[in-house]
């Protein structure tokens, strides 16, 4: 192997190394964000399913369980919201707003249709007072935490 093919080999190794790291962490951080999009409407040419990016943010506190979701472009009407357990299940539906005119779309990057993104609480929550609010296509979902004990030690008595 000649002298000047050997650094550029390990550059491309080395390289390929950094790109696939980043592939990796990127699917790592956005595979639970990403959801699949289902169109309502069958008479449009394009039927297929397709998939799109609902960012969440969970935080936990002393007291509550805190949930910012990114839906950007939808209406709160369009929303609902389900805790079942220690699962908490947003969905909606993201309408298409049709331009009148004579041109044609040429790139579609934004998911419509509706969804259903779910995530795993956790700590049980008080689903009746849960409270959400969506503005500025953020969803915020202020969850407190049961009241029940969550848990304790149990000692080993001799027999």
């Amino acid at each position: 192997m000649s002298t000047l093919t050997k650094p550029w080999q390990q550059g491309a190794q080395q390289a390929w190394a950094s790109l696939a790291h980043g592939w990796r962490d990127l699917r790592r951080r956005a595979g639970g964000a990403l959801t699949r999009f289902r169109r309502s409407d069958l008479s449009g040419r394009d039927a297929r399913a397709s998939w799109g990016l609902v960012a969440a943010d969970l935080r936990v506190e002393d007291d509550r369980i805190i949930v910012r979701m990114e839906l950007p472009g939808m209406n709160r009407e369009d929303l609902q919201i389900d805790i079942d357990g220690d699962r908490l299940s947003v969905s909606g539906e993201k309408h298409l707003e049709q331009e009148s005119g004579d041109g044609s779309y040429r790139l579609v990057q934004c998911a419509y249709g509706s969804f259903r993104r779910n995530l795993v609480l956790p700590h049980a929550v008080d689903a009746e007072r849960t409270q959400a609010h969506y503005r500025s296509g953020v969803l915020r979902i202020d969850m407190p935490r049961a009241d029940r004990e969550r848990g304790r030690r149990i000692p080993v008595h001799a027999a």
